[in-house]
């Protein structure tokens, strides 16, 4: 099979073996990573959340323009902020904005429009996706390419990466998330995708008792 012309250096790639060993030691990691919304005030360092964040870099895109941004915040000041721009939209959500569906959807997880646990985290992480290139010396902007798929796929891997490193999170979406772009001073080719408060869990820390649906339900082999 002819191999296509090598425009950057290439490396020999090395999986990982025995690939079905591998596979389920990750699950069985993986499977106990629950959202959390009960965090412990105990700091987490910098440098973990730097490794973090580094892994989260690591992942795919389309053209490899790695279209993401990711803002660590721990300033309390800043974690204020977020949460009171935070709460003034999901109380537009739970009061105004969400169908009875999905407010009777949302209603055995207990969630509402408090978010304590945004200044309670020692970190959150807001996660931008980049409809453009930065600026180049002379302030030419690239295109990017999938951009929610690629940055889609750098939050999984970060979620995994702080689960890994013996830290909780939440995926918390406040709609719409403008008002993280405005307080963290963010340029207009920059785009709020994601906030996760990142921490140790609190004790107690209570979550809901869900089940994930069966293999049989999710996979299909042909």
């Amino acid at each position: 099979m002819a191999l296509p012309p090598r425009t950057e250096p290439h490396v020999a790639f090395i999986p990982k073996q025995p690939p079905e060993v591998a596979a389920q030691e990750f699950y069985e990691i993986i499977r106990r990573r629950r959202s959390v919304r009960m965090f412990a005030e105990r700091p987490v360092s910098e440098e973990t959340i730097r490794w973090c964040l580094a892994a989260a870099g690591t992942a795919p895109s389309g053209a490899n323009k790695q279209p993401w941004r990711f803002v660590a915040v721990s300033d309390p000041a800043l974690k204020r902020q977020i949460r009171e721009g935070a709460e003034a939209e999901e109380r537009e959500f739970y009061e105004r904005r969400a169908t009875p569906e999905w407010l009777a959807d949302l209603a055995p997880l207990g969630t509402d429009a408090n978010k304590e646990f945004l200044e309670i985290a020692p970190w959150l992480i807001v996660v931008f996706k980049l409809m453009k290139t930065d600026p180049d010396p002379t302030g030419e902007q690239g295109q990017v390419y999938y951009v929610n798929e690629s940055v889609g796929i750098a939050c999984g891997m970060l979620l995994c990466a702080l689960h890994h490193a013996g830290l909780v999170t939440l995926t918390h979406t406040p709609s719409p998330m403008k008002f993280l772009a405005e307080i963290l001073g963010r340029p207009e080719h920059e785009r709020p995708y994601l906030l996760i408060p990142v921490g140790y869990p609190g004790e107690p820390c209570l979550v809901p008792a869900i089940t994930r649906k069966p293999m049989s339900e999710i996979m299909e082999f042909r």
